[in-house]
């Protein structure tokens, strides 16, 4: 099952065929919403105390029978309804009732884990509330339901302790703490049958959507709602084959109709436990996930943990930055709405600059919700691209589940940039879209406990010691982690993350599936050291050569027998075999081969004209004879490449085919391998457009006085 938001641009009036445009039904579909948000709203505050959530919680009616699993008719079979009344001259039918009622008993039913929190907070209160002893702690975990972080603990405990401070006293639960839930202005026509709405898909990319919209605010009789006709384009992620279930519509802030559309596709069971290969990931900051391969090994006392040490890294340190800016910006604009805002307050209506703090005030809010839904939009796409990228690495490697840190016990702490890039981070997003995914793909997604996977090594259980990474050695040891018993050394991230592998294959006896939301999670904590073994080798063009020459039978001793060759190759004289001889004043020696290898002392003197024009380049010795010939993969032109510039005699000029290297910036800074020869004084090949037109056309466009020196 999975949700796409779709947008509704215009409709079709069913009986007169009258097209309807994306404002008329803009302010249509808002009417809706509006009523929907209004009858919502009375029935919540007129159900919101204990002894109603009591009921709620107990899941019993009058009779002792139990509640229905659909809100509206739980709700109507409690008799709670009968206290709606809509407002006076509206006319609102049935089934748009029974979707406010569906709405409202969804939202009682959201406190009612929030009301178990409190509850159990309040039973077991500390002592010193701002810290808790083990005891205290052990006793309020017997209390608490399953599954709850302990950042949710700290934040009923700060709450509870701001009611304190204001009223003298404990609170009594939930609703004394809190008040009603806010509703927003949404339509669930789920909650709807065929005299309200009617969904139809036309064709793989279009579905033809039907319902009841008011043709104005407040309608007055049954005549005043019509039936319009919505066409969706369905997006790329809605398979062909999937089922489409009855939508949400709501007004967005943008000015557009969305239509929150659910669809599903039937997808194979995934097992629990009995997995062999599986795939770990770590949490972090800028690295959004790093992963590593394990495979399962061995039966009963022996069983143990083996990856190939490979590490997998999604690296999101842009996008990481870019959130980090935004979530800046939209804090600056939040600070000088709100000042702008308590001026406004502070005038009045009279004053003359009341008015203009009041606009200013108005558009920074603006600014804050385009920042806020481009910070939203980008969390969405990174979650998405993470967790697809997951996916396929665990579907490439062949492993049928995935092992993650439990996200309610993972908390940021210490510095505070690293905790806002953290805690902004979409972990929760991830996770979701991460299991719709794998369960395409017959993969499981289990949750494994966090505490510890950073302290002690994965091979050999020590305590692990933080050191500069070796690429940063200037920086503070957080990010490298080293242990000194087995003289382990990686990356943090790298490390955890053969934690995590080792915890969910050694403890996937103890996974348990969540019923209500199929979420697999385990919560028994079983250490045991991961094994590295090496992957094989690739056969390189070396190795494979060897192996041939192993297997292949050996050739006869003698002169290659090749077709056209009638004697063998002479060898070489001695001393001769990496470069050519020479005689004592650097000349080769006759019947010697000329070495195409570089030699070992390269020696370019630079000579320059008795004025002194030129400089020696730096590190050019004079004193140590010149080594004549070629220099390989530089511009100097071999002697029977020489050529004579028939404007400048006695001056040589250096041509494409004897410079090997040419680049751009070369080009563009004049020193395009410049190199002096003892015969010929050197003319730089880019010069001023002295009508010299042979020249190379960029020659003369790349010409900057400033930047070049004529010799």
């Amino acid at each position: 099952m999975a949700t796409a938001t779709c947008t509704a641009f215009h409709g079709v009036l069913e009986g007169t065929g009258e097209r309807v445009g994306q404002r008329a039904l803009l302010e249509r579909v808002g009417f809706l919403a509006q009523l929907s948000r209004e009858l919502t709203g009375v029935l919540v505050a007129a159900r919101w105390g204990e002894d109603s959530l009591d009921v709620l919680s107990a899941g019993l009616d009058e009779r002792g029978e139990g509640l229905p699993s659909k809100g509206w008719m739980a709700m109507r079979r409690l008799n709670w309804p009968q206290t709606l009344t809509p407002p006076a001259g509206v006319y609102v039918p049935d089934r748009v009732r029974r979707g406010a009622e569906e709405y409202a008993a969804r939202t009682l039913r959201l406190a009612l884990h929030r009301r178990s929190i409190v509850a159990a907070v309040l039973a077991a209160w500390p002592a010193d509330p701002s810290r808790r002893t083990d005891a205290e702690w052990t006793a309020l975990r017997a209390l608490l339901p399953a599954q709850v972080s302990g950042a949710e603990i700290r934040n009923r405990t700060r709450q509870i302790r701001r009611f304190m401070a204001g009223h003298g006293r404990l609170p009594a639960g939930l609703c004394a703490l809190e008040g009603p839930p806010q509703v927003a202005p949404q339509v669930l026509l789920a909650a709807m049958d065929r005299q309200q709405v009617t969904l139809a898909r036309v064709d793989a990319a279009t579905a033809r959507l039907r319902v009841r919209l008011p043709l104005r605010a407040a309608p007055a009789t049954g005549r005043d709602w019509a039936w319009h006709v919505i066409d969706i384009r369905l997006p790329g992620t809605i398979a062909p084959d999937a089922l489409l279930h009855t939508p949400t519509l709501r007004p967005t802030p943008s000015g557009r109709i969305a239509v929150d559309l659910p669809h599903s596709r039937p997808a194979p069971a995934t097992r629990a436990s009995g997995h062999q290969v599986a795939l770990g990931f770590d949490w972090g900051v800028n690295t959004l996930l790093t992963g590593v391969l394990g495979r399962l090994t061995g039966r009963g006392p022996t069983r143990r943990v083996v990856t190939d040490g490979r590490p997998l890294i999604f690296d999101a340190t842009v996008i990481s930055a870019a959130l980090h800016r935004l979530r800046g910006v939209r804090e600056h604009l939040a600070v000088k709405r709100e000042r702008c805002q308590a001026l406004a307050d502070g005038l009045g209506s009279p004053h003359l600059a009341w008015g203009e703090h009041l606009d200013r005030a108005q558009m920074l809010e603006a600014g804050h919700r385009r920042v806020c839904a481009r910070i939203r939009r980008l969390n969405t796409a990174l979650a998405w691209a993470a967790a697809r990228w997951a996916v396929d690495q665990a579907v490439a490697l062949g492993a049928s589940v995935i092992y993650l840190e439990d996200l309610a016990t993972l908390e940021a702490r210490g510095h505070r940039k690293a905790n806002a890039r953290l805690s902004g981070q979409v972990r929760g997003t991830v996770a979701e879209a991460m299991r719709h995914l794998a369960a395409k793909a017959q993969i499981a997604v289990v949750t494994v406990p966090a505490r510890g996977t950073s302290k002690l090594c994965p091979g050999c259980l020590g305590n692990l010691t933080h050191h500069p990474a070796p690429d940063r050695l200037a920086e503070r040891g957080w990010k490298w982690a080293h242990c000194a018993g087995c003289h382990l050394s990686m990356d943090r991230d790298h490390a955890a993350a053969r934690r995590i592998i080792s915890r969910g294959l050694l403890a996937q006896a103890h996974t348990t599936t969540e019923r209500a939301t199929g979420a697999r999670s385990i919560r028994t904590t079983v250490e045991g050291t991961v094994a590295l073994v090496r992957r094989p080798k690739k056969a390189t063009r070396h190795l494979r050569r060897l192996r041939r020459a192993e297997t292949a039978p050996p050739r006869p001793r003698g002169p290659k027998a090749t077709p056209g060759k009638g004697h063998p190759t002479p060898s070489r004289p001695s001393g001769t075999r990496h470069r050519g001889a020479r005689r004592g004043d650097g000349q080769p020696a006759p019947g010697s081969h000329t070495s195409r290898r570089m030699p070992d002392v390269r020696t370019v003197p630079a000579t320059a004209p008795a004025s002194g024009a030129v400089q020696r380049p730096a590190g050019h010795d004079t004193t140590t004879p010149a080594v004549f010939g070629p220099v390989p993969g530089h511009g100097v032109p071999a002697p029977h490449r020489i050529e004579e510039d028939p404007l400048r005699s006695g001056r040589m000029r250096l041509s494409h085919r004897t410079c090997r290297r040419r680049t751009r910036a070369a080009e563009r800074t004049g020193f395009h391998h410049l190199h002096a020869t003892e015969v010929h004084p050197l003319t730089p090949r880019f010069g001023p457009p002295d009508g010299d037109r042979r020249r190379p056309r960029r020659a003369r466009k790349a010409w900057n006085p400033q930047a070049h020196t004529e010799f």
